[in-house]
């Protein structure tokens, strides 16, 4: 079931600047200016639809987060942890034209294996994914929404 977030509702939020010849658009939580790249771009409008729908403090949200797979090292691109500082959804950003087939859901499921987030989100601007994990079950089921934040 595909969510339907209308992530350009957000682009009024980003800050963006042209300096040396490159668009930068500016993370409000890692607080850097980042060249601007459309899964940069689709990463930003998240945060900030995190922030304002979800109502996500910013100190629950850790972006490129290093973590082991199989003994190889990956970046997951966001992970929100709850009140208890216990990961709660984890989130693979993709360009507006990368589609949203198999792999990268087979991408996400593999960074979710150390982590165990009970929920997933796949998005790549104009479509978007919500999963909810049940780990006993060993089963997934797509949601048509995305969960309330715990303690928002």
């Amino acid at each position: 079931m595909q969510l339907r977030l209308n992530l350009t509702h957000y682009q009024e939020l980003l800050e963006v600047k042209q300096d040396d010849g490159k668009r930068w658009l500016r993370d409000p939580i890692r607080n850097k200016w980042l060249v601007l790249q459309p899964e940069e771009m689709v990463r930003q409008l998240l945060i900030q639809y995190l922030l304002d729908v979800l109502g996500v403090n910013k100190n629950r949200i850790a972006i490129e987060r290093g973590l082991s797979v199989n003994g190889l090292q990956k970046r997951c691109d966001i992970l929100i942890f709850d009140q208890a500082m216990e990961p709660w959804l984890l989130v693979e950003c993709k360009a507006p034209s990368v589609p949203l087939r198999q792999s990268v859901f087979r991408q996400i499921a593999t960074y979710n294996m150390p982590l165990h987030v009970p929920y997933l989100l796949v998005c790549n601007g104009p479509e978007a994914y919500c999963c909810s994990i049940d780990f006993s079950k060993e089963s997934y089921e797509f949601l048509e929404e995305l969960p309330v934040y715990p303690g928002a």
